[in-house]
């Protein structure tokens, strides 16, 4: 596990770019939504802060999306952490409401991980690649 040290006026800044993982155009996020959509259907999702963690920790997820309106923030600021060590994709949407619909969810939720990308696989590659070149 990577440690950062950092100082004072630097801290707030870079706590909130691990915090938020890769941030992609609103036309990429969409395309966030659409995989999930189609891996919900044809593949398998992982759905919540602790599914998601421990999906990333084993090295199953093949995308990871956060929430960007998760309060407190550190409920979920160690999955971009973990999914960096593990090169695996996270990606910040937009908020919690959205990424549960788009997971199939009647409420919000903080994080969806793609474990199987069924017929989503070309949209699974297209943003990994989109995150790749925006790092």
């Amino acid at each position: 596990m990577r440690v950062f040290l950092l100082s004072n006026d630097e801290s707030n800044n870079m706590r909130l770019k691990i915090m938020a993982g890769t941030e992609l155009s609103k036309d990429m996020v969409e395309k966030v939504y659409e995989a999930i959509e189609v891996a919900k259907t044809s593949g398998k999702l992982k759905k919540g802060t602790n599914e998601v963690t421990k999906a990333v920790e084993k090295s199953n997820a093949k995308l990871v999306a956060l929430a960007g309106d998760v309060n407190p923030p550190e409920i979920i600021m160690h999955l971009p952490v973990i999914a960096k060590e593990k090169q695996i994709p996270c990606i910040k949407v937009g908020n919690k409401e959205e990424l549960g619909a788009a997971a199939g969810l009647g409420l919000g939720t903080t994080a969806v991980a793609i474990v199987n990308e069924g017929e989503a696989k070309k949209l699974v590659k297209d943003i990994t690649e989109a995150a790749e070149s925006a790092k």
